[in-house]
């Protein structure tokens, strides 16, 4: 049996196999502050004597809302999850009403926030729930400070409880209750166990290219998400340096400080960095600029391997040594590998990232799965662009006759909490429904190809799926987000959201005569026009009756606080086609 079985068990093997000086590591005022392998045991050791002291009982569920990843964050859930208790993470920008909901359906009794912004939330509607008590990270006036639960678990003499809980903890039971940020209707808990997602970590660790011990980890992406938290895992399994990025516009500062091996990242982001880059590329001149796009020409072009022949390589070789050094020297200089989940990633960004010596590890996975079904790696001919790798060990794949991905595996949950009915909805004996359409190649490689449920026929009966044109338009420099619409309609059309940054900047460097508000943007003849080019430019890469005929652009930013992305950035397409009513009826009814 492995010495990892629960999810506490993840530090406790650092400590005797890989301890590390620098375990965990925040940045608060200004100064990086670590902690070692043995002050996180020891801290958490201390958090469990105190919730003990407070009557914590197993199956007790306890909530953790932070807007940012840091430390205090590993120490609550090793010191709740080693009492038998589980911790129920909460995303951070969801509503109060929503705060409500997930309190109140996993009757948590006491909850944890980072900071005022979060406390003001939850305590909007603490009377409406059973929380008996709020602890903040931060020190908010009229807020208890969680250290005052080092102070409660500083006697030592309640430790043999601790160690009794422990021994307690099976691998089965439940550890977590994730709630799904689900486009449509109230989220959803996922119930993962301790083995779900130990056994998730383990066999993903093969896949993530981790030198043991000796890498340093730049973390941003939200921690109460699975993809993240179960990396985290990862990397105290392999004994790395995490550090914790202070936001994510400081990725760019954080990583330069820390000069970091590995992150991860969603392809949004990369899109954002991608877009800058471009656009200082536009700002050269002469010969650099020429080289820029030169360089950007290659690696449109790259592939793994070497398989475009020695010419090609001894060209990268030069690009590698004027241009994307600069990329590389932006993130830290030394990045290896990203790992990138939770959307489609764009084959053009996969191929300039590899071909600036940073490949993206695409991999695939809900939360539903602990998450991680299949990811690519570099080692062993692993790689390929343009699918999410093959599926990790002990997961088994295999596609439905609709073409629907189902998985079966130790990683797939226990169910939905308190609600039987829609669990055994997704369930064919041991196989889990994931609702996405893919496919596997020849070699094992697994491509998904666009969610069953987003599928939708035009009223010629021909049937689009509007992810592959989203994710080929989201290529242009011109696009932040774009929705296909058009089910029961004669054509598809689309509802786009200019990439407003970008376009102010073009129009500086094209002098074009555009004011540079949103609503001035949007509604510019020459950015419709501009606009319409890259629309038919990704147009040819479809069928007639699957291209976009007309689109319309809106002059909001679509955001997670204006209801149009969840959390994890998917969009819900019922709530953005009810917000553009008017836009849509222009397409199809004017």
């Amino acid at each position: 049996m492995t010495e990892v079985t629960r999810l506490f068990d993840f530090p406790y093997y650092q400590l005797k196999h890989k301890p590390n000086a620098k375990a965990l590591v925040t940045k608060y005022n200004g100064k990086w502050e670590a902690i070692s392998t043995q002050e996180y045991v020891d801290k958490s050791n201390a958090i469990s004597r105190a919730l003990l002291r407070l009557g914590i009982q197993k199956d007790d569920k306890i909530a953790v809302i932070s807007t940012t990843n840091r430390t205090e964050w590993n120490i609550m859930d090793i010191g709740i999850l080693q009492l038998g208790a589980q911790n129920i993470p909460i995303y951070p920008t969801i509503s109060a009403e929503d705060y409500e909901y997930v309190l109140n359906h996993s009757e948590s009794i006491y909850c944890f926030v980072s900071d005022s912004d979060v406390l003001e939330k939850v305590r909007a509607v603490q009377a409406n729930t059973k929380i008996k008590e709020v602890y903040s990270f931060d020190h908010i006036d009229g807020c208890k400070h969680y250290s005052e639960l080092f102070e409660l678990g500083k006697d030592e003499s309640n430790q043999q409880e601790v160690e009794a809980r422990k021994d307690a903890v099976k691998p089965h039971d439940l550890a977590t209750i994730i709630y799904t940020s689900g486009t449509t209707g109230k989220p959803k808990g996922v119930m993962l166990s301790h083995w779900n997602i130990a056994s998730n970590a383990l066999d993903s660790n093969k896949r993530v290219p981790l030198v043991e011990g000796e890498n340093r980890i730049l973390s941003f992406l939200p921690i109460c998400h699975i993809f993240e938290r179960l990396l985290i895992y990862v990397y105290q399994y392999s004994g790395a340096s995490i550090y914790y990025a202070e936001a994510i516009d400081k990725i760019g500062d954080n990583a330069k400080e820390i000069n970091p091996h590995l992150m991860s990242v969603v392809p949004r982001l990369l899109e954002k960095v991608f877009d800058k880059i471009m656009l200082k590329g536009e700002e050269l001149s002469g010969i650099k600029k020429g080289l820029f796009f030169w360089a950007v020409s290659l690696g449109e072009k790259w592939e793994p391997y070497g398989v475009n022949g020695a010419w090609y390589e001894f060209q990268l070789k030069i690009a590698r040594k004027l241009i994307f050094s600069k990329w590389r020297e932006a993130l830290g200089g030394e990045l290896q590998t990203m790992v990138s989940g939770s959307a489609a990633l764009q084959p053009r960004l996969a191929r300039m990232f590899g071909a600036a010596g940073m490949p993206v590890m695409e991999g695939y996975g809900l939360t539903e799965t602990s998450p991680v079904i299949s990811v690519g790696i570099m080692e062993g001919n692993g790689y390929k662009v343009g699918t999410v790798g093959k599926p990790i060990d002990n997961v088994e794949v295999k596609i439905a006759d609709d073409g629907e991905v189902l998985v079966k595996g130790p990683n797939v949950m226990l169910g939905y909490y308190k609600d039987p009915q829609k669990t055994s909805e997704v369930m064919s004996g041991d196989y889990f429904h994931t609702g996405d359409k893919g496919e596997l190649d020849h070699e094992g490689f697994l491509k998904i190809t666009g969610r069953k449920k987003e599928m939708f026929k035009t009223s010629g009966g021909k049937y689009v799926i509007p992810t592959l044109l989203e994710n080929d338009l989201k290529q242009s420099l011109f696009i932040e987000q774009v929705m296909v619409v058009g089910e029961g309609e004669k054509m598809p059309a689309a509802l786009i959201q200019p990439n407003f940054d970008f376009i102010r900047d073009w129009i500086d460097l094209k002098k074009h005569n555009v004011g540079k508000s949103n609503e001035e943007i949007a509604s510019s003849k020459i950015v419709i026009d501009r606009i319409q080019e890259e629309v038919d430019k990704y147009n040819k890469h479809f069928g007639k009756w699957e291209q976009i005929k007309r689109f319309e652009l809106t002059s909001d930013v679509w955001s997670i606080e204006g209801k149009h992305l969840t959390p994890t950035l998917k969009m819900k397409r019922a709530i953005i086609k009810g917000l553009y009513q008017d836009l849509y009826d222009k397409i199809y009814r004017s």
